[in-house]
């Protein structure tokens, strides 16, 4: 039997691993010369980009969503639970007896067969984020590599791996294909942590990501056994079909069963259904155990396993020290194309599969958000570093974004994303400006950015625009929309009391956010150590180069001439016109939401 491929709906992730092999053969023939670090840069931002635009073709076009890798006519059958037959009536055909039945589906039924990749508007929503952040992420790379001491070709390679995993995940339906897009994802990043040579705090960020990354992938695929082991089925929408109609089989007692006893038996269709069932081996001749408890433990364990992915509370510890050795395009890439990846696959778990079973996770991710908000905020209070401040800040956000999940419903789902659609662009744009102070900072820390705005009249403000979208505060109306925006779903969805949490902890924001900010405004005091980054280059005047007795660069310190500094300034440059345009029309992301204007309403 072959199974037929729609190459328009993969083309974005295509695109990507073609680049990422397209990249690993031109650094591996390509003679060492100066043009080929800058070349292998575009060769990735172009696959990107080119990915983007099949993304943006894909949205253009009207009608269903696109689906591939579905299930073969042959076996378009789909288990289901149903009830008992009644005392003395005996099924027609089969002779399975358990708790899961075969329903026939497919065209004769007019049933939409299951499919392991879909396109659809969250879908569309997740690969734009995914890769519009990845075009900054690239952009902080080239930088970043002009440097030389960074392995190019390796570099660009793992970063195309991430972005193909990032666009895949949110398009995976079934959950095999699931884990290994995640893992796609998180793979290659503790790779791009520790590609820094002789860089000490790299490496141990390096070694502390893989740990918790391989932990997180193991009680992830634990969870996602005892789903498949309680259903019989890998694919989300079967899945969820077999959890509602199991909550739905009344105790209608059976042939010999006591009133009470709920002991169902299979009704087969057709021979394929028998064949089916037979290769998933979902018969058995013994009444079944409750499952009510093992979807409990498998809830919490994929809950557990995210929650490690998104750097929520208790599973944070590793944010601040990763995210502070880490080069910062890595610290970027982490806090928003990783981030955006896992609530995808939470999204797709809890939402879309799970949610019949939202009585049970319903609870933990309202604990788990108010705790992570929290926390977050809590500990950013007392950072002196301003990567480290980012990282628990990111943790804090993803506590935001968390929340309106605990409401279980489709808008409250929508908050969520616009929150981080909007969280995306103010947190790359800082990022990016601080990577341009770290150039010249070696210590990167708050106070080397006291009367920045004076020494860089561009990138003084654009980072306090950034900081005050983050707090929420005008004129960064962006953030003051996205945290409405979930406000507005936690009230409105009976979690009154976590909006009154989220309201605490963005005062708690308020205060370093706009600290940092009032820094950047504060003239150094005369004397004080501030060379450090008094002759980092002025973004604002054109012919500004890193440093004027070495025009070119050769060494982190220069970060590579003017050519060097450009395309960090470009993604400044970027992330602010974003930026604003959220902030003058919020409406832009909201209509472009699955379920999407409501949202905004």
């Amino acid at each position: 039997m072959i199974q037929s491929i729609d190459y328009f709906a993969v083309a974005p992730p295509l695109v990507l691993a073609l680049a990422a092999g397209l990249v690993l053969l031109l650094d591996a023939f390509l003679p060492r010369r100066p043009y080929v670090r800058p070349m292998l840069g575009v060769v990735t931002l172009a696959g990107v980009l080119t990915a983007l635009g099949f993304v943006v073709a894909q949205a253009s076009r009207s009608g269903e969503a696109l689906r591939t890798f579905c299930v073969p006519e042959g076996l378009t059958t789909a288990p289901r639970i149903v009830p008992a037959l009644p005392p003395g009536v005996r099924p027609t055909t089969g002779k399975l007896t358990g708790t899961i039945a075969v329903a026939a589906s497919g065209p004769e039924t007019g049933a939409v067969p299951s499919c392991s990749f879909v396109v659809d508007d969250f879908t569309l929503v997740f690969a734009g984020l995914a890769l519009a952040a990845g075009i900054v992420v690239v952009l902080l790379s080239m930088t970043l590599l002009a440097s030389g001491e960074i392995p190019v070709g390796e570099w660009h390679f793992l970063l195309l791996c991430t972005l193909t995993g990032a666009v895949a995940l949110p398009a995976s339906r079934d959950l095999i294909m699931l884990v290994v897009a995640l893992e796609l994802v998180s793979l290659p990043v503790f790779a791009l942590t520790g590609l820094r040579r002789h860089d000490g705090r790299a490496s141990e960020a390096a070694v502390k990501l893989f740990l918790v990354s391989v932990v997180s992938t193991a009680v992830t695929l634990f969870g996602v056994s005892l789903l498949y082991g309680a259903t019989g089925t890998v694919h989300l929408d079967r899945l969820a079909q077999t959890l509602r109609e199991r909550a739905a089989v009344p105790a209608v007692p059976g042939p010999g069963q006591a009133a009470g006893d709920a002991l169902p038996q299979v009704t087969g269709t057709t021979e394929a259904t028998e064949a089916y069932v037979s290769a998933l081996h979902l018969s058995y001749d013994s009444p079944p155990p409750d499952l009510s408890s093992v979807l409990a433990v498998a809830v919490v364990l994929v809950l557990a396993g995210f929650a490690f992915k998104v750097a929520a509370v208790p599973f944070h510890a590793w944010a601040g020290d990763v995210y502070q050795g880490a080069p910062v395009p890595v610290a970027a890439l982490l806090s928003v194309i990783s981030k955006a990846a896992g609530f995808a696959g939470l999204i797709l778990i809890l939402v879309t599969a799970l949610g019949s079973e939202a009585s049970t996770w319903g609870p933990p991710v309202a604990l788990v958000a108010a705790l992570t908000m929290t926390v977050g905020n809590l500990l950013a209070l007392r950072q002196r570093h301003a990567v480290r401040l980012l990282a628990w800040s990111s943790v804090a956000q993803s506590g935001y974004i968390l929340a309106p999940l605990a409401v279980r419903d489709d808008e409250a789902t929508g908050a969520s994303i616009a929150y981080l659609v909007f969280y995306a662009a103010m947190n790359l744009g800082a990022f990016a400006v601080v990577m341009l102070v770290s150039r010249r900072a070696a210590r990167n820390e708050l106070d080397d950015y006291r009367g920045l705005a004076f020494r860089d009249p561009a990138a003084g403000p654009a980072l306090a625009f950034f900081l005050l979208c983050l707090a929420g505060l005008p004129p960064g109306l962006a953030g003051l929309f996205a945290k409405i925006v979930v406000f507005r779903e936690l009230v409105g969805g009976g979690v009154a009391w976590l909006a009154v949490v989220m309201a605490v902890n963005t005062v708690i924001g308020l205060y370093y956010y706009v600290a940092w900010a009032a820094r950047i405004f504060t003239p150094a005091p005369r004397g004080a150590d501030q060379g450090v980054v008094s002759d980092m280059p002025d973004i604002s005047a054109p012919g500004a180069v890193a440093d004027p007795e070495n025009p070119v660069g050769s060494g982190e310190e220069t970060g590579g001439g003017r050519r060097g500094w450009l395309p960090v300034v470009v993604a400044i440059g970027l992330t602010v016109v974003v930026a604003l345009v959220f902030s003058v029309a919020p409406q832009v992301v909201l209509d472009l939401l699955p379920g999407g204007a409501g949202i905004g309403r």
